[in-house]
């Protein structure tokens, strides 16, 4: 059995460590009021069997609650007395600097909970710690000065999450979708150095990976770029290989045949979109950022963005090589054809590609074929999406944050360039636990977590006002978002709707689960569920109005959050079957991962609550391989078109570099109840010498998760 320390290191459960802490309360007290040994040995033992029980490596704090609840439970209350006033003693200790042991385990990489905080870090590389230490001084002073006390003690008790907190200390934001058009076309600049627009479609594309480095190291979230800004330099490339090919054609002597001409040029063409697609791929998962780890990027492929024409048939062939590119993957140490976490990638579902037999048919057959063997592309509606967002198709930023329609100063929809401010996340089954299961008593304290989370985000907002262009040129002052002066401060970017702050929630399947007796799939369920969701757009549209700051609802991606709300529920309500009973809840309004449906119900019943979730969300169905079943992923897509904004297929995509199997690589329990990833034809459960490729949070996760995440990976039923 493990235990997590507070530096986040795991080590084994150690019982002579809880006897030794008692016998020194035991020590300080009265010999009327002392314990005997056979008392202190049975209480000890008491709290490993309740450490067992609990199915999960509990930290340091909560295994000092077991202790107090024993010492209380059989009257020793003068002990008990003594062992609170020595906890918090090394508590203000701690406070004093709180950050040495959580930097010293860093630098050793035996830090369990950073190891498992995010799937797409690895935190044994220099760059990643140096990330991660950075954070941990950033946390200690946003806790300690930045935010206000009740807030940092519902963040801390898992009631709220506050996130990113070890970015908060700078002026960053958090999301966006890079305005790569202006950039491109106007020029930009780059580490001082102008860059000036391209003159062909492969150096437009070596520009764009450059930006997407320099954005992902200058905020801290998500970034989107669209294919459609490169569409134009295919043909800047046609022109200029058509010159070539008629000087090569004049200085050999050669007839003079405009046809031929055209065909020996559009055949480079199509070699120099390949290179492009492939410098995009290999460029972006290669990449270090300053934090450690490759661009969260998503590259959106939307047809009908451009006009019909030449341009939408060259914007075709790079879609299409994308898709080819992506199908390949790319190689791991072995030189085995892997998938690869990024670039994410988005189509865009039309009445131009979607119907059998329509123009475009063909890169749907191809996206399917790609979905089915590397989890991508994912899949937004054009049609649901334009009757949600006033007639509007556009990418989310990252992920699935999405922004609200804002008009410019010409009364035209504008989106590139636009950001979100950071996220603040309610866990809702909390609330539904602290009500009793007394709904009037649930809108109450519903309210008044709101009003907390409202003022934790004005706490994001007012962090970020007054910052000065200067403090991210590639983002503020050359494009990606703006073209501010130097010391020109960006607030009135923060304010009428043209960026978006979100309200995040968690769990909704368990909380209408306490409140109803029943899931929200069913028809009970479901109107409560709504009623919530539509409380929480409620909310957002009064702050609007109160603020002019765009509030939007927001399904959060909990990665390693679950696993801590998870805990902090099992703390607060113990063990509540349905609800508390697991090491995670339910993403947003996810149907529970073990509930039986299939992925046509599934997708039309969450569009419900798609719809309610305007700052963001994305629904998944979780299938077997594909490969040999094209035909079902169609009609998936074809549904998704039909019903719901934006959808993905969670498949398996792993490979065992130790025997080379290449099939679902399993998570089995070990010898202390840990979850484990291994190899089912071989036993390797050398992370190391695994290659694992999941959707957990709407990337896609390569480095493995924290063991409430892991759980619910494991649990995950199939919907088709």
């Amino acid at each position: 059995m493990k235990i997590i320390k507070r530096s986040g290191t795991e080590v084994r459960f150690d019982k002579d460590k809880i006897i030794e802490a008692i016998e020194k309360a035991n020590s300080e007290v009265l010999d009327k009021d002392k314990l005997s040994e056979e008392t202190i040995l049975e209480l000890s033992e008491n709290v490993s069997k309740l450490c067992k029980k609990a199915k999960h490596a509990l930290n340091v704090e909560e295994i000092q609650n077991l202790v107090e609840n024993e010492l209380m439970r059989v009257n020793a209350f003068e002990v008990a007395r003594k062992y609170i006033t020595y906890r918090y003693k090394r508590a203000l200790i701690r406070k004093s600097n709180s950050t040495d042991e959580q930097i010293l385990s860093l630098i050793e990489c035996n830090n369990e909970e950073v190891k498992q905080e995010n799937s797409n870090k690895n935190p044994t590389v220099n760059s990643v710690q140096r990330d991660y230490m950075a954070g941990e001084v950033s946390k200690d002073i946003t806790k300690r000065f930045l935010l206000p006390e009740d807030v940092v003690k519902a963040h801390e008790e898992g009631i709220i999450h506050f996130h990113d907190a070890d970015y908060f200390a700078q002026h960053m934001h958090n999301c966006c979708l890079v305005n790569l058009e202006d950039m491109l076309q106007n020029g930009t600049v780059i580490s001082e150095t102008m860059i000036e627009k391209p003159k062909s479609f492969s150096t437009a594309c070596n520009v764009a990976t450059q930006i997407i480095a320099q954005v992902a190291s200058s905020q801290y979230g998500g970034q989107s770029i669209t294919l459609s800004h490169l569409a134009p330099f295919v043909d800047i490339s046609r022109q200029k290989l058509i010159k070539e090919v008629k000087e090569e054609f004049t200085s050999q002597g050669l007839e003079l045949d405009d046809e031929k001409i055209k065909e020996i040029a559009e055949m480079r063409v199509r070699k120099e979109i390949k290179k492009g697609c492939q410098m995009i791929q290999y460029q972006v998962v290669t990449l270090m950022t300053t934090n450690g780890q490759a661009p969260f990027v998503t590259v959106f492929m939307y047809l009908n963005e451009v006009a019909e024409g030449r341009l939408r048939d060259d914007l075709a062939m790079i879609i299409e090589e994308m898709l080819e590119q992506r199908i390949l993957g790319v190689k791991n140490e072995k030189g085995v054809y892997i998938t690869p976490a990024f670039p994410k990638l988005i189509y865009v579902l039309e009445e131009n590609n979607i119907i059998p037999g329509s123009k475009y048919y063909y890169l749907s057959e191809l996206a399917a074929k790609c979905s089915a063997k590397r989890l991508v592309p994912d899949y937004i509606s054009e049609k649901v999406m334009m009757n949600l967002k006033d007639g509007n198709c556009y990418p989310c930023m990252g992920c699935r944050s999405f922004l609200s329609v804002y008009k410019d100063e010409n009364n035209q929809p504008k989106f590139y360039g636009r950001f979100n401010q950071g996220v603040v996340t309610l866990n809702l089954v909390d609330v539904a636990c602290s009500s009793g299961g007394d709904i009037k008593k649930f809108w109450e304290i519903m309210d008044e977590r709101l009003e907390l989370c409202y003022r934790a985000l004005m706490c994001r907002h007012k962090r970020l006002l007054g910052t000065p262009s200067d403090v991210a040129p590639i983002l503020w002052q050359y494009g990606g978002l703006a073209r501010l002066k130097k010391g020109e401060v960006i607030d009135k970017l923060l304010l009428n709707g043209y960026s978006t702050i979100s309200l995040g929630y968690a769990g909704l399947s368990e909380c209408v689960k306490y409140l109803t007796g029943d899931t929200h799939t069913t028809e009970a369920g479901s109107k409560l569920g709504l009623e919530i969701m539509q409380h929480l757009n409620d909310a957002c549209d009064k702050w609007k109005a109160q603020t002019s700051i765009g509030f939007s609802v927001y399904g959060t991606p909990l990665e390693s959050t679950t696993y801590k709300f998870a805990k902090a529920l099992q703390k607060r309500f113990g063990i509540i079957p349905g609800v508390t009973d697991k090491n995670y809840i339910t993403n947003s309004y996810h149907v529970n991962v073990r509930e039986e449906i299939d992925a046509f119900s599934k997708l039309t019943f969450e569009s419900k609550f798609q719809k309610l979730s305007p700052g963001g969300a994305v629904s998944y169905v979780e299938v077997p391989n594909m490969q040999n079943n094209i035909p079902a992923v169609l009609a998936l897509m074809h549904h998704i078109y039909e019903t719901i904004m934006y959808a993905e297929l969670n498949t398996k995509s792993d490979y065992c570099q130790v025997c080379g199997y290449d099939g679902e690589i399993q998570i089995v329990s070990d010898a202390d109840d840990k979850l484990i990833w291994q190899c089912p034809n071989c036993g390797n459960h050398d992370q190391n010498k695994l290659n694992v490729a999941r959707r957990t949070c709407g990337y896609i996760g390569t480095q493995f998760w924290n063991q409430g995440r892991t759980q619910e990976i494991k649990e995950r039923v199939l919907h088709l």
